[in-house]
């Protein structure tokens, strides 16, 4: 049955009663009992009216009984109506608003110590767990180096030709030398520069294969790990996660949900999906439990929405994670906002 069809099912007691349930669910965590609700009704119910109502309810899918006489939880389903038909979006707190300005009133001119200010202050503001996606850098590249670490360890430098420049550290393939690695690094930059990170990626495999014979074998495992770097976007660091601790100060209760979420953050799994979900439209997007596959398995749930550049071109996302009973209409208009803002303060800069 379709959110319209359920929303046309409710008649206007069965509409207060379940908007109670979620409106104080939301407040507190906790069951919604029959005997609560009758004290909080505009229309003067008796128990067992407003019992006969929640059974109702919970039949269309709307409600929850975690124990038969705990009261009523809204489902994910109840959750997901409630949002897209009955939530009234609280407007922006001044002080929430000024909060955010002050954060990207600083213009520092790193784009990534902005961002990271950015999901700081959304964390604290919303008590949550933040999440901001960086934007891609575009510019043509001018150098790549490799420097080894270690036997375990290197760092691979991408110097753009706008001056901005990415350092990244890696595991490369064993038995790496500095000379496999000046190869490396000589083979990459005889073809980078004047391209962005983009071409280079959708030629070097090409190239790598039509000039294999010029490289040893380990310089070119190294040139194809490195490119992954920035080819693989699992373990792309453009992802800013802030506040985690805030979710285990929530009520989700399932410490091992709350674990696999961490390892899931801590991975970056699925970067490239949280981008791909703000792209289907304008404006903050709500995901419920296991409708977002990012988070499914943590009993959360994620607001979010995408920043464009002078463009109009979706180039990040900014989010908040927390347990499935969050103030949504108060998160919302704090992540719209700060949406906005973002896009505004990073189309003003050059490059």
């Amino acid at each position: 049955m379709s959110q319209e069809t359920l929303l046309h099912e409710l008649n206007e007691r069965s509409r207060e009663v379940f908007r109670r349930v979620v409106e104080t669910y939301l407040e507190t965590g906790e069951p919604v009992g029959s005997r609560t609700l009758t004290r909080a009704l505009s229309e003067k119910l008796s128990a067992a009216t407003v019992r006969n109502v929640m059974q109702d309810l919970e039949f269309m899918g709307l409600l929850d009984s975690p124990h038969v006489s705990a009261g009523r939880l809204p489902s994910q389903q109840g959750l997901r109506l409630f949002v897209d038909g009955m939530m009234e979006v609280d407007r922006l707190d001044p002080t929430d608003r000024a909060a955010i300005d002050q954060t990207l009133g600083n213009d520092d001119p790193d784009t990534g110590v902005l961002l990271d200010r950015v999901s700081t202050a959304l964390s604290l503001i919303t008590r949550g767990a933040s999440l901001v996606l960086m934007p891609k850098h575009e510019a043509p590249i001018r150098h790549i180096e490799f420097v080894s670490l270690g036997a375990d360890r290197a760092l691979v430098v991408l110097v753009f030709a706008d001056g901005h420049v990415e350092n990244r550290i890696f595991t490369p393939p064993a038995g790496q030398t500095p000379s496999s690695m000046r190869e490396a690094g000589n083979f990459l930059n005889a073809m980078a520069e004047g391209r962005t990170l983009a071409e280079l990626r959708a030629q070097i495999g090409h190239q790598i294969a039509q000039r294999r014979a010029e490289l040893d074998v380990m310089a070119a495992e190294l040139v194809e790990s490195g490119i992954a770097l920035w080819g693989n976007e699992s373990s792309d660091p453009r992802l800013i996660v802030r506040g985690r601790s805030n979710l285990l100060d929530s009520e989700i209760a399932d410490l091992d949900r709350i674990r696999v979420l961490f390892d899931d953050l801590e991975r970056k799994r699925d970067i490239v999906e949280f981008l791909e979900l703000t792209e289907r439209g304008d404006g903050v997007r709500i995901f419920i439990g296991s409708e977002n596959k990012l988070f499914s398995l943590s009993g959360s749930a994620l607001v979010v929405s995408p920043y464009m550049n002078a463009d109009r071109k979706i180039v990040g996302a900014v989010g908040v994670i927390g347990p499935t009973r969050l103030n949504y209409g108060r998160i919302v208009p704090i992540v719209d906002y700060t949406a906005q803002l973002v896009g505004r303060v990073l189309s003003g800069r050059k490059g």
